[in-house]
């Protein structure tokens, strides 16, 4: 698989961020990270990556409110949002859409379905 732009992992759990940033570069992604939402608002602005993996329940700024900053802000509106949450029920999707994400993904991560969802995201906004 080629690479085809950063994924930006907004994560605070370290283990998981650690985890997670491994498997994604063996499938050939890069991928740079940020602990919090208010971090992440500001790494989309400086790199501008080609996804957005977003935990929901971040300290600082939580996912649903870094979410909902982004789609408003005309620089990073339009980068996907993939919503990372341990939150499996159908509303708990629809509020993550609802809050501006592209797409929703549980925890614990199902990975394989996760790069689709990944991929889908990249095709969709190149």
């Amino acid at each position: 698989m080629e690479t085809t732009g950063q994924i930006l992992l907004v994560e605070d759990n370290e283990v998981n961020r650690n985890m997670l940033t491994r498997r994604l570069e063996r499938a050939g992604h890069t991928v740079i990270t940020a602990p919090d939402g208010e971090t992440a608002l500001s790494v989309m602005r400086e790199k501008h990556p080609a996804v957005v993996l977003m935990d929901m329940n971040l300290p600082v700024k939580d996912g649903w409110t870094a979410c909902q900053e982004a789609k408003v802000d005309e620089a990073i509106r339009d980068i996907p949002i993939i919503a990372l949450t341990a939150h499996a029920m159908e509303e708990d999707k629809a509020r993550a859409l609802a809050a501006g994400c592209t797409d929703f993904a549980t925890k614990p991560v199902d990975f394989p379905a996760l790069l689709t969802v990944i991929a889908a995201a990249l095709n969709a906004h190149s």
